[in-house]
């Protein structure tokens, strides 16, 4: 049984638990962090010690930050699911993990924060609209390689799109005018078509929304 520490409605969390839910492992999945608090406490921070969420407890073993999860689980659990075997096949996965983590997460992170947890009455329109446009940038660049592939890692759901794909929830219910992005949609509609995204990801957000601080 493998231990899940983290709020489900941590985006971060999520990528986890889809993971998960994809291989069919079993999980427990306990609440830390915002409302619930847990990870300033030092049994947490032995685990962490960024006292942040999420952190796994498999048997004996620990870890943390999101991506390293689910790429631990996917090659310990997955049998080439979701982790080819090939590194000329796994590279392409490993390219566009790392670039949602360095350019389309903070892009899009950003644009949450200053439209969904800013309470209205402190939004700056143009810093959401400097996200805005720093996001559809991002998107543009998936919908040009969803056009080839019908999967960011190639022919087959890999964890590219898992830590790519949690976003889609919120970018599709936000408050925002969204530019049409057929290829991007058709991949949305494939991973919403997988009961573990809708399970994971289709999360309300609501506890977030103006709400700066944990």
């Amino acid at each position: 049984m493998i231990t899940v520490y983290g709020r489900a409605s941590s985006l971060n969390v999520q990528a986890v638990m889809w993971t998960l839910a994809e291989l069919d492992l079993p999980c427990e999945r306990l609440d830390y962090g915002f409302g619930f608090g847990g990870t300033d406490s030092p049994e947490y921070l032995a685990m962490n010690p960024n006292g942040l969420v999420p952190t796994i407890r498999d048997g004996d073993f620990v870890l943390w930050e999101s991506n390293a999860i689910v790429r631990y689980l996917a090659a310990a659990y997955g049998s080439s699911l979701l982790f080819p075997l090939e590194p000329r096949d796994r590279a392409p996965i490993d390219q566009w993990t790392d670039w949602v983590a360095t350019t389309f997460q903070p892009a899009w992170i950003a644009l949450f924060w200053r439209l969904v947890r800013t309470p209205a009455a402190q939004h700056d329109r143009a810093a959401i609209d400097k996200a805005l446009a720093a996001t559809i940038s991002c998107l543009a660049t998936m919908e040009q390689r969803l056009e080839q592939v019908p999967y960011l890692g190639g022919q087959e759901l890999s964890y590219a799109d898992i830590v790519a794909g949690v976003a889609l929830y919120r970018w599709t219910t936000m408050d925002i005018d969204r530019p049409a992005l057929p290829n991007v949609e058709a991949w949305h509609a494939r991973l919403n078509a997988r009961a573990a995204f809708r399970k994971a990801v289709c999360v309300s957000y609501e506890e977030l929304v103006g709400r700066l601080a944990f």
